[in-house]
């Protein structure tokens, strides 16, 4: 049982999905009946898929988490002063909330009480994350949301009386395809008032072989990442994959600037899904699209800013400039 303290401090909203949105069994099915086939990312990150995810941050060869918490290391302290305290905190995508860890810890500096706002697919990684910041800083307090960002931003209002500072780390926004990530940012901007700062986190355009090790891991943890979907499907829908026919590939696209990943069938393989009444054979080789990783250059993410009606204000880079973290104002 949780501390009254502590629970007082915490709480959960789920904001079911909006009339009209497919469910995972809709999206499955139409994915796998289109040409060429796919399947939302978003459906990696149930509970097995997001603790696949802690996993990948921890690798040597993801540096994106590491180049990005050396940005906050270095300057949290003076990104969180860029805007007027007090500040509240909105966040999407939280996870486990590593990073934001030292932002609450640097506005908390500043002011003694901050209300902390994340939203994430996952209701038992929120719930984790949330309670665990809750426990340590007596200055917070936490509004949790689960679901869907777009469902959230269009359903909940997310008002503050204080300057809201909203955060988009971990590079999240180069999962989405640049239009979509235009209409979410817009939606943000949106729930947002004039004065109001977005503090978003990017993987920046290298060298193709650092990021396709970074999406390929040689211990195979990404792979079970995106397999996993597999074994979701047959769990959740009644499917009868056999994972052990499926490999995880990872290819940067320089041209789209995108590392896409996809599970390609190693052999010759027959799989039902009861729950949608669906039979389909892929040949050996044949690929189903699972996600795609945008990059960035400085130029890119500016633009993308600006687009959704974002002004940029700043920009830090870690040191051996793989990843940069930029503020964003909202205007008038």
């Amino acid at each position: 049982m949780l501390a009254t303290a502590v629970a007082d401090r915490f709480e959960l909203v789920t904001v079911p999905p909006r009339r009209g949105v497919p469910s995972f069994a809709e999206e499955v099915g139409s994915g796998l009946r289109a040409t060429p086939m796919r399947l939302s990312s978003k459906y990696l990150y149930d509970e097995v898929g997001s603790a696949l995810f802690d996993a990948i941050t921890r690798l040597p060869e993801y540096y994106l988490t590491r180049a990005e918490t050396e940005i906050l290391a270095q300057w949290g302290w003076q990104i969180v002063r860029m805007l007027d305290a007090p500040l509240d905190f909105l966040e999407l995508g939280s996870g486990s909330a590593a990073k934001t860890r030292r932002l609450i810890g640097e506005a908390l500096r500043l002011q003694t009480q901050l209300r902390y706002s994340p939203i994430d697919i996952s209701s038992e990684a929120i719930r984790a994350s949330s309670l665990a910041l809750v426990e340590s800083f007596p200055g917070l307090s936490v509004r949790a949301y689960a679901g869907d960002y777009f469902d959230v931003l269009r359903s909940c209002e997310l008002y503050s009386a204080r300057k809201m500072l909203a955060m988009f780390m971990g590079s999240n926004i180069g999962n989405y395809e640049p239009d979509h990530a235009a209409e979410l940012l817009t939606l943000l901007h949106d729930a947002l008032r004039p004065g109001d700062g977005l503090l978003v986190g990017a993987d920046l355009k290298k060298d193709p072989a650092t990021l396709e090790l970074a999406y390929d891991d040689p211990a195979g943890v990404t792979a079970a990442f995106n397999l996993n979907l597999l074994a979701r499907i047959n769990r959740e829908l009644d499917g009868t994959f056999d994972v052990r026919r499926f490999r995880h590939v990872a290819a940067y696209d320089e041209r789209r600037g995108s590392v896409d990943s996809y599970l390609e069938a190693r052999a010759k393989s027959d799989v039902a899904i009861g729950a949608i009444g669906m039979h389909l054979s892929l040949a050996r080789g044949e690929r189903i699209h699972t996600e795609s990783s945008y990059k960035f250059d400085d130029e890119d993410l500016i633009r993308l800013g600006e687009r959704a009606g974002f002004r940029s204000v700043s920009a830090w880079h870690d040191d051996a400039r793989r990843f940069t973290v930029r503020l964003f104002v909202r205007g008038s």
